[in-house]
């Protein structure tokens, strides 16, 4: 008894020293965190009074936007605007302008979305009414002129109004579908014309 009891005691040591030396293997491998800004979402420049303006395919301005203060965040590549202000143009339409007190752009600008006092306004034109519509938020697609958003909206075209939940917007296509909850008041452009 006393043979083994001599015995264990180094090899207790032995395996100590064992697991100790994997522990500090296991430790000095150990990847250092990245301490140097890259991944974390800070942004790395900030611009004041900007303006982007975007050309289609033959060199004609198809919009413009503009912010008041411009951040970009070089993790996702987002960028965070203050005071958007985003004008479609079209040389057979009245140009449509988009605006809002926040927007936050996806790389490229392919998406952005709009928050707090968003909104619309097309000019009045020789075949177009003023157009007007309030939300408080909207998903814009610059590229491909459209829109939408699932908040309560409010348009207005001429002495005509409607409110509902929920807008699909196509510039192209000059649509503004309300989605649901719409209720309105529509005005008579025949009232006061005689019929022949």
């Amino acid at each position: 008894m006393r043979h083994w009891g001599s015995a264990i005691f180094p090899l207790a040591v032995l395996l100590a020293l064992t697991g100790l030396t994997f522990w500090l293997r296991y430790a000095t491998e150990m990847s250092e965190p990245d301490r140097g800004g890259k991944h974390r979402h800070d942004p790395d420049y900030t611009l004041a009074n900007v303006v982007l303006r975007k050309l289609d395919a033959t060199g004609n301005l198809k919009y413009t936007l503009r912010a008041a203060d411009v951040k970009h965040y070089p993790d996702d590549d987002t960028t965070d605007l203050i005071k958007p202000h985003l004008v479609f143009q079209n040389p057979v339409k009245p140009p449509l302008t988009v605006s809002a007190d926040f927007g936050h752009a996806t790389q490229d600008n392919e998406r952005v979305d709009l928050k707090d006092n968003v909104w619309i306004y097309r000019p009045p034109s020789a075949q177009y009414q003023e157009l007007t519509a309030s939300m408080p938020e909207l998903t814009v697609f610059p590229d491909d002129e459209k829109g939408f958003t699932k908040s309560p909206v409010h348009l207005t075209q001429g002495k005509s109004w409607v409110k509902g939940v929920g807008m699909q917007v196509n510039h192209r296509l000059e649509t503004y579908i309300l989605e649901s909850q719409v209720t309105g008041l529509m005005e008579n452009r025949q009232k006061g014309k005689k019929k022949p």
